[in-house]
């Protein structure tokens, strides 16, 4: 007998290997289903069963992502010996070889750029900051400043991949979809894990983001980052087409998790109920995403706080009031990227720019945090993928500089939930191009978020291709005590 070409379809889908081991003893289809209560509905703030690993000092956390590569000596790793090398070339002493992108290695010269911005001591430690930096200077008390950051990517592309997900390589989980997995939800009507991409005024040019960054890898699909947008809806198909209104289409949605309860009875795919999942989450967020991006109800001084852009939206001042108001709605993890920090050329004209974009709005998210009592138990990270060179890229005056590409060396800060106020960790050489003391890998730095979320990034795995996946890969990783309370 000839089956149709359709039934044949349907016969193929059907002897999967999933469907197989769905209907084995081992009961993966039950299993699905009985999983489900986890997935919809008030239990979707359950996480992992013996999770935390132990009592965590954040519960939430919001990761300021400076896409492109801040320059760390110009903003908060000063050299001030360098002011006596102007246009002289890095010595090779210094450069050992090391690896050097394609932009620069067919110069003949790497001629060195000090910094023409000035840095003065502040907080109790007189910790340097420069002047492009002037509201986060006054924070230094309240930040733990690391200077030895590095890792072993030079491009963009797998550099943000590898901070985010743990590989340079595409395809893994990343760090806010690890911790919505781990760790579950606080708000049923909002998700997890909120990503935002605020505006930029540097150079227009700017590095793509794609959504692997706040993707979910081998992870179920429901615990990927959902993108809140500034224009338009904030979510994609949140509002309801013309001619449906909200009661039809809770009739659609409940016609629709019938049929795929079905598909999930018979093929024990956990991706169907991801799928109902999200379709309630959408259902819910009709409601919850306009509350929380209406805010009419901020008083003046707070918003005044946030500096002039605050009520555009998409902006960096905008995307940090939202950040705050995630947290007090219980989302887990938000994360901001801002693009535009890579100032290969025209430093000087485009840097302070991105400065003036994010200095005022991240000390007022700290201080916005710490005046509602949030920010002992909220995790506050900001950091790009990777430095950038002393040496100027391309024509050099004492005005006008650009660098390159550095992963030897750069600079973050922590803030928050766990991190001890007022330390400086690290130090580079004179040159910023070398770590002298204290290195600190970004494997290290998730390890650290990790930790502080209350998590053993050793224990907390995925089975995947045969392998116990972790976000901090196979090669070792410290958590950083030396700034932790």
């Amino acid at each position: 007998m000839t089956l149709p070409f359709d039934s044949l379809q349907t016969l193929r889908q059907q002897l999967t290997r999933r469907a197989f081991f769905s209907r084995t003893s081992a009961g993966m289809g039950a299993a699905a289903l009985a999983s489900l209560d986890q997935s919809v509905g008030a239990s979707a703030v359950r996480g992992l069963p013996g999770l935390p690993h132990h009592p965590p000092k954040a519960n939430r956390a919001i990761y300021l992502f400076m896409s492109g590569a801040p320059s760390q000596m110009d903003m908060w790793d000063h050299k001030p010996a360098m002011e006596d090398w102007f246009d002289k070339d890095l010595p090779e002493s210094i450069r050992m070889g090391q690896r050097l992108t394609t932009m620069t290695s067919g110069q003949s010269r790497f001629p060195i750029a000090p910094s023409i911005y000035s840095f003065s001591p502040h907080g109790e430690a007189g910790t340097m900051a420069s002047e492009l930096v002037p509201f986060m200077a006054k924070k230094v008390d309240e930040i733990a400043l690391v200077k030895s950051m590095y890792t072993e990517a030079i491009n963009h592309d797998p550099a943000i991949t590898y901070i985010c997900t743990g590989n340079q390589l595409p395809g893994k989980a990343s760090l806010g979809a690890w911790l919505n997995y781990g760790l579950g939800s606080e708000n049923e009507n909002l998700p997890a894990f909120i990503v935002m991409t605020a505006s930029w005024t540097g150079r227009k040019e700017a590095q793509a983001l794609y959504n692997r960054l706040w993707g979910s890898g081998f992870l179920p699909s429901k615990y990927q980052g959902v993108a809140l947008r500034s224009a338009g809806d904030p979510v994609l198909y949140l509002s309801n087409p013309d001619g449906i209104d909200r009661s039809v289409r809770r009739r659609m949605l409940d016609s629709l998790a019938e049929l795929n309860l079905a598909t999930a009875e018979r093929l024990g795919d956990p991706e169907t109920n991801a799928r109902i999942a999200q379709y309630e989450m959408a259902f819910r967020m009709q409601t919850s995403v306009p509350e929380l991006t209406n805010i009419s109800d901020e008083p003046k001084h707070i918003l005044e706080m946030y500096g002039p852009d605050v009520t555009v939206p998409g902006t960096f001042a905008n995307c940090c009031l939202m950040a705050r108001r995630m947290a007090e709605r219980g989302v887990r993890f938000t994360q901001i990227f801002h693009r535009g920090w890579d100032q290969h050329g025209t430093l000087p004209k485009d840097l302070p720019n991105q400065c003036r974009d994010v200095d005022q709005p991240s000390s007022a998210l700290l201080s916005d945090l710490r005046q509602r009592g949030m920010l002992d138990d909220t995790l506050v990270v900001w950091g790009g993928e990777f430095g950038r060179t002393v040496y100027c890229q391309g024509k050099l005056t004492k005005t006008d500089y650009g660098r390159d590409h550095h992963p030897k060396c750069f600079t973050v800060w922590l803030a928050g939930g766990g991190v001890k106020g007022g330390v400086v960790h690290g130090e580079t050489d004179e040159f910023s191009y070398n770590i002298v003391k204290d290195p600190v890998h970004i494997r290290d730095l998730n390890a650290t978020i990790l930790h502080l979320m209350g998590i053993d990034h050793q224990r907390f795995t995925y089975p995947f291709q045969g392998l116990d996946q972790k976000l901090t890969g196979v090669e070792e990783s410290r958590i950083v005590r030396q700034i932790l309370t």
